[in-house]
């Protein structure tokens, strides 16, 4: 576990590590990027590089943590990868149900793997789900998401790469938008995030605005009309 830059979140754990790419917002995957350099770095964790790789041993690491945290689960990887063995997403969902003085939020684009297993899971209610959702042309991905049984339903519509008119967002209990960041980062409309935010707005649903992004992220920074969104769903 280590402090997160990712905003919505505190700190992240990685059980898993490596994934492949099922969809346009995986172009330019920046956990690829990030584990070849760790490969290269030596890392220990990293040496089969974005190769799919469950770590056993991260398991014990949640119940060493003193403080309660919110925690970002696989921000290097997806639990609900096709080639994930269902024993370890168990196993992972066990370390979660064991610690409820966590917030562990889950984020996966694999939508139907999600809907074939989760009620073979436990939804303990420190257990945030989300759905990777990038454009208009994958939100299908959504109604896999309104009957899980978490606490918190959320979208993460990152990178935004298209406009999203007239989204379902029934059951959803938070949306993050951010635009890509990196030398080959696609472009990103205002129109897109301010219709997205009054969507959210009209259904009184938290609405969190990451970044613009582009090739420097920090001076493009994350200001809406003027405006920062850092809205949160309740803790428990």
């Amino acid at each position: 576990m280590k402090p997160s830059k990712i905003e919505w979140t505190e700190s992240t754990w990685n059980p898993s590590t490596g994934c492949t790419k099922i969809s346009t917002g995986c172009t330019n995957c920046y956990a690829e990027v990030m584990s070849r350099r760790l490969q290269a770095m030596g890392m220990i964790k990293y040496k089969d590089g974005f190769n799919l790789t469950c770590h056993y041993e991260e398991l014990k690491i949640p119940y060493t943590w003193k403080k309660p945290r919110i925690v970002f689960v696989n921000s290097m990887s997806d639990l609900f990868h096709e080639n994930m063995p269902f024993d370890f997403i168990k196993a992972v969902f066990k370390v979660m149900n064991d610690c409820p003085q966590h917030t562990f939020q889950v984020l996966t684009k694999r939508a139907d793997i999600l809907e074939k297993y989760f009620k073979q899971l436990e939804w303990t209610p420190n257990i945030w789900m989300g759905l990777t959702v990038e454009s208009n042309s994958f939100t299908k991905r959504i109604d896999a998401l309104r009957n899980i049984p978490s606490t918190v339903k959320f979208l993460s519509i990152e990178p935004l790469l298209s406009a999203m008119p007239n989204m379902n967002l029934l059951n959803i209990d938070w949306v993050i938008v951010g635009g890509e960041s990196g030398p080959k980062a696609r472009p990103i409309k205002e129109e897109w995030v301010i219709d997205i935010q009054e969507q959210c707005e009209q259904k009184d649903i938290p609405f969190f605005f990451k970044q613009w992004g582009g090739k420097n992220k920090k001076a493009n920074g994350k200001l809406l009309q003027g405006k920062i969104y850092c809205q949160m769903p309740y803790l428990i």
